[in-house]
């Protein structure tokens, strides 16, 4: 019996640690966390330079390795300490510390590794996490809310930029023609876009003064549709911005891990959470 208390207590603690975010422990556990992972991003980019991999290769080669084996006893110890394993393993999270470890794995069986840095680089993903630090969940839970409720609107506003783009792509192949770069009408949608959001690349470029015109007209109205989403999100943010609840315990048993202040159960599943 006491057995099992001490591996309850043990699982319970390690628990605390890896997935709490507003204990001492757990911050200190969020802070090496944070730190490692850009340790290991500045060496997928050092290693994407070829002239500091070849003369520091044995060094992020080993490097690598040792933040891999870091990373594989802390996917390891989030399995271990919930309830439920898939709940962790099949979640957003638990997919990507997967993706950002089994790189170096890999570079067993496949040769020319160098693919796999993409991977790697999606460590820097498990930083969104961190921000459920209660400094920082507020202004994450507003931010979220507000895309999430404006998704509508901007999805209709891009619709109505792609009919608008095959317009005006359509009108550019007409006046311009294959003699002047608009070889078709894709390739004119692809200057329309271009241009209405004010890259111009200059690839290609009308010559007729009617296409200048419209060249023109669609420089002038690209300002007015890039600042059309950033009003719409801006809003929906104030109107979501109210007091919000920064408790972060997490349910061991379905990985939920937002809950309102002083709360003993979660209020997701009804498991208990943890008591200080």
């Amino acid at each position: 019996m006491s057995d099992y208390l001490n591996k309850k207590n043990w699982k319970s603690r390690l628990h605390e640690i890896i997935y709490e975010a507003d204990t001492k422990n757990g911050k200190l556990f969020d802070v090496i966390l944070i730190i490692t992972i850009i340790i290991s991003i500045i060496l997928v980019m050092l290693e994407s330079v070829e002239s500091i991999d070849t003369k520091y290769h044995n060094f992020l080669n080993i490097s690598e390795w040792i933040i891999t084996i870091l990373f594989t006893i802390e996917y390891i110890l989030r399995i271990v300490t919930i309830k439920k394993p898939s709940t962790y393993i099949f979640s957003f999270y638990g997919v990507i510390d997967l993706l950002a470890t089994i790189p170096k794995y890999l570079s067993f069986f496949f040769i020319g590794s160098h693919a796999l840095i993409a991977l790697r680089a999606l460590r820097l993903l498990r930083v969104f996490r961190i921000l459920k630090l209660a400094r920082y969940l507020g202004a994450s839970v507003t931010l979220v809310s507000a895309l999430k409720a404006s998704r509508i609107k901007i999805s209709v506003f891009l619709f109505s930029v792609i009919v608008l783009t095959i317009i005006l792509g359509t009108i550019m192949y007409i006046v311009e023609g294959p003699q002047n770069g608009f070889t078709s009408i894709p390739r004119s949608m692809y200057w329309a876009i271009v241009t209405l959001t004010t890259v111009g690349y200059g690839d290609i470029a009308p010559h007729t003064p009617f296409g200048q015109f419209i060249a023109s007209l669609i420089m002038i109205l690209g300002y007015g549709i890039i600042a059309v989403p950033t009003g719409i999100v801006t809003s929906e943010i104030t109107r979501a911005e109210q007091p919000i609840e920064k408790n972060t315990q997490h349910c061991k048993h379905c990985g939920a891990d937002v809950h309102t202040d002083n709360a003993v159960y979660c209020n997701k599943c009804g498991e208990k959470l943890r008591n200080d």
